[in-house]
């Protein structure tokens, strides 16, 4: 079996942790078009759990259950105590567990997925993290709940995986308007950049200043900007102006 390729965060690599960032990607002919991870975009549910499998195995986690969500921009963080059964999919945007049997799965099409480690405390997180999940404060929710599981800031490795760059994230200025309404803190990562009038937001830059905020300062980002780099992820932006193929990529975690 011809497994899809993947990205790795060198921090989290460091502990030993098993994780991956995958994209669009996927040298199996036999999957379909692209790894898309998603049940509900592009109709076809039952390639995506295949897809999915294929990203566990790759990873060396194939017989454990994979954790995921519905995700819905929230704040809500879901702390799993025991391995989740096939269907079952809570609504929140984070996932935290000190389970060794369990991999923790985030899919995102442009917005931030991000994982987190504490090796010496045995406790991982994943979060989805969109510009709403990101400046009301989905990030410091993830780390909260870690905290609850026994994990220490400053012990913590995160990573955060392929999203769409400041440069490409045009929001204009209502949208950088409600950003800024909503976290105060979002003011210094919107800017108007050059040849352009209309103003942009750092997520991944936002994303990283939440994440030392809370007093992690080992932050990682990996991979390049999803919209930029449609041949290599699925980009939702991407797909709605120029009509590429829809599709959500996935990352995911699990210890050792």
């Amino acid at each position: 079996m011809i497994h899809p390729p993947f990205e790795k965060a060198n921090a989290l690599t460091a502990t030993g942790i098993r994780h991956g960032f995958f994209g669009r990607r996927c040298k199996n002919s036999g999957v379909g078009p692209g790894l898309n991870t998603s049940e509900t975009i592009d109709g076809d549910p039952d390639g995506a759990a295949q897809n999915r499998r294929l990203a566990m195995t790759a990873l060396g986690v194939g017989d454990r259950p994979l954790a995921s969500l519905h995700q819905t921009h929230s704040t809500q963080v879901i702390t799993l105590k025991k391995p989740p059964t096939l269907h079952d999919r809570p609504e929140a945007d984070g996932l935290v567990t000190t389970c060794k049997d369990i991999a923790l799965g985030i899919i995102t099409a442009d917005c931030a997925p991000i994982l987190f480690a504490d090796i010496e405390a045995g406790v991982i997180g994943a979060c989805h993290a969109g510009w709403q999940g990101a400046v009301n404060g989905i990030i410091e929710n993830t780390i909260t709940a870690m905290m609850a599981l026994g994990a220490t800031p400053n012990n913590i490795a995160a990573a955060i995986g392929p999203t769409i760059s400041g440069v490409d994230y045009e929001v204009g200025p209502e949208r950088a308007a409600e950003i800024i309404a909503a976290n105060a803190q979002t003011r210094q990562h919107i800017f108007v950049p050059k040849n352009s009038s209309r103003e942009h937001f750092d997520l991944p830059g936002f994303a990283t200043a939440q994440i030392k905020q809370a007093g992690v300062e080992l932050v990682e980002i990996v991979g390049s900007s999803t919209y930029s780099s449609p041949k290599r992820y699925f980009s939702h932006r991407h797909t709605t102006k120029h009509g590429t193929p829809a599709g959500r990529q996935i990352a995911i975690i699990a210890l050792k």
